[in-house]
């Protein structure tokens, strides 16, 4: 099983993330901010990925760490559990319907941080939860993974199916990359030899 635990504390945040790549799609979150709370769920279980994340912050000022925060460890439990990376698909991609809202997201397990967000909200904020910060938290996740991620919402009305999209289609094209590839079995997948930088 690839797997990993990671806690990270600051000020304004203290954050635990458990992670298993090879999991059945059970979520579990308490993180303080719901709605953010939605949307692991649907990397959690459209990923087929078990995720835990637990967190307390500063979210009497505003959620802005707490995610932020989330995204950061969350990547780093990503890259952690991924190992070498020695035999998996290392790319991933899909597109999510939902409703009017379609989004795509193609991603690369490259070990170059670089995230492409193209994302136009119709509204600022979903119920509490402040859409500019769903950028912060891929930004996170994307620097401390070292993931290659291209985020595009190609129409939608609804910003609730927006997002949801989104992070839909993060979840399957994230499972579609780690994903064994069985005639790749002891090869990187790289002909630099390494995927860690």
């Amino acid at each position: 099983m690839r797997t990993a635990v990671v806690s990270r504390h600051t000020a304004e945040t203290q954050i635990t993330v458990s992670i298993n790549l090879d999991g059945s799609g059970v979520g579990r979150f308490d993180t303080g901010v719901p709605f953010l709370e939605h949307m692991l769920d649907q990397i959690s279980r459209h990923g087929l990925i078990d995720l835990e994340i637990a967190a307390r912050g500063d979210t009497h000022i505003d959620d802005h760490h707490t995610v932020e925060d989330i995204g950061i460890t969350l990547g780093q439990a990503l890259k952690q559990a991924l190992g070498d990376k020695i035999g998996i698909n290392r790319y991933g991609h899909s597109y999510v319907p939902l409703d009017e809202a379609l989004s795509r997201v193609v991603l690369d397990l490259s070990g170059r941080p670089g995230l492409s967000y193209h994302v136009a909200f119709t509204r600022a904020q979903i119920g509490q939860f402040d859409v500019d910060l769903f950028s912060e938290f891929f930004h996170g996740l994307v620097n401390h993974s070292m993931m290659t991620l291209h985020i595009d919402n190609l129409r939608g009305d609804n910003a609730h199916h927006q997002a949801e999209t989104i992070f839909k289609a993060f979840g399957r094209a994230l499972r579609m990359a780690v994903a064994h590839d069985e005639r790749m079995v002891g090869v990187m997948p790289s002909t630099k030899g390494t995927l860690t930088a």
